[in-house]
């Protein structure tokens, strides 16, 4: 929610372009940011009732920011803000419930119960990027009116919350005796993240492969908000004219569905031959969804939902597929200790890399129109195959990516 849907929250109560992706990245930042406060919430334990008190306070918030939309003449500064809370709570709530998964399931548990986390956090992005932004839309048409109808769709996620708040109160097992920690201030625990990442910058060619992320990813950091405005813009703006339902058909539906089955497969690649093998499919892929956009930009099919969806299909599976190499990166600085991508190192990481390209992707896309910005962005993937062309005549690189 605090990602597209905020976006386009954004955009519909007038915040602009190029103030809309700077708040989604302002959104972004307590996940990034999160993992230095790790080592404090576990010196704090108590996972469960932190638990319930963040669920509640999430419900609390949702159900403040749908009163404010519906009876304060909302604007996009306040809902920022409503967002932020949001997003700090959820980003708490995702490592106070990795803490409490890791102390109530045994590693041989967490295993059996991956694929079932995996297919939850999709199912979630279907429901509230897909299903929610068709609501939004039926709701929009209903009360002709958009402050109610965003309004009513945050009292239908808060309803939703609270019956999870419920649930969770009443049924989710209590762990075993709790150990305490030696407490440790938050200063103290800040210091200690900072020295783990004054290692990592130590190690040898760090601030290389940082650089080749932080390329890898930016066709697609250039790309994940644009998007949305092109198929939002009217057409005398150079957009398609898509409603509401439109783009959480083409996006938030058969979008995730895409990216999930990319993800999907390249899973299945890396169990089934090395990674050396997989590695320069895996990122050259990456690279190629904006070329999607920049075909429906020169060729734009305005009212045309088959075209449009089977372009987001291969956007998003392109995506999907390819981010997979990231992990590459993930081993490499946390020396193999997480290899699943859904952990506390990995986030942090792609999030930093992508927050700069993110901000400036609205004030960019402004001035270029989207058919210039969607080629801008396509050919920053040549900058990306002449490195991994460069990269994989390295002795040092082809040695780490075949232990791999």
């Amino acid at each position: 929610m605090v990602t597209f849907v905020a976006l386009l929250m954004f955009i519909q109560f007038g915040s602009g372009t190029t103030r809309a992706t700077l708040f989604v990245s302002l959104l972004l930042s307590p996940w990034m940011l999160k993992s230095f406060f790790r080592l404090k919430v576990k010196h704090a334990g108590h996972f469960k009732l932190w638990i319930h008190i963040i669920e509640f306070f999430i419900f609390v918030v949702l159900l403040g920011t749908a009163f404010y939309i519906n009876d304060f003449h909302a604007n996009y500064v306040g809902l920022l803000c409503c967002m932020f809370v949001i997003s700090l709570l959820c980003s708490w709530h995702n490592l106070v419930a990795r803490m409490y998964y890791e102390e109530i399931l045994s590693p041989r548990e967490q295993r059996i119960y991956r694929p079932t986390k995996h297919i939850s956090t999709q199912a979630s992005a279907v429901m509230t990027y897909g299903v929610l932004m068709i609501v939004v839309g039926f709701l929009e048409i209903f009360f002709r009116d958009i402050h109610r109808a965003w309004a009513m769709e945050n009292y239908l996620v808060a309803g939703v919350f609270f019956i999870f708040f419920c649930f969770n109160l009443f049924f989710l097992p209590s762990p075993n005796a709790w150990q305490p920690y030696r407490y440790a201030s938050l200063s103290h625990t800040i210091r200690k993240e900072m020295d783990s990442i004054e290692r990592l910058r130590t190690k040898p060619n760090a601030s290389r492969v940082l650089i080749y992320l932080f390329f890898l990813l930016l066709p697609q950091s250039l790309m994940l908000c644009p998007r949305v405005f092109f198929l939002l813009a009217p057409q005398d703006g150079g957009g398609l004219s898509c409603s509401l339902q439109d783009i959480g058909f083409a996006q938030g539906t058969i979008g995730i569905i895409a990216f999930t089955a990319g993800a999907f497969l390249a899973r299945h690649l890396e169990k089934r031959y090395r990674f050396s093998r997989v590695f320069p499919l895996l990122a050259v892929v990456l690279t190629l969804s904006p070329l999607c956009y920049v075909f429906l930009s020169h060729f734009p099919p305005v009212g045309n939902l088959f075209i449009i969806s089977i372009c987001s299909f291969v956007a998003q599976f392109c995506f999907g597929f390819g981010l997979h190499s990231c992990i590459l990166f993930v081993r490499f600085f946390s020396n193999d200790r997480y290899r699943n991508t859904t952990n506390l190192f990995y986030l942090p990481l792609i999030i930093g890399e992508m927050l700069i390209p993110i901000a400036a992707s609205g004030w960019l896309s402004q001035h270029l129109g989207f058919v210039h910005y969607f080629l801008l962005d396509a050919s920053t993937a040549i900058i990306v195959w002449i490195i991994i062309c460069r990269e994989l005549k390295t002795n040092s690189f082809r040695t780490y990516i075949s232990n791999n």
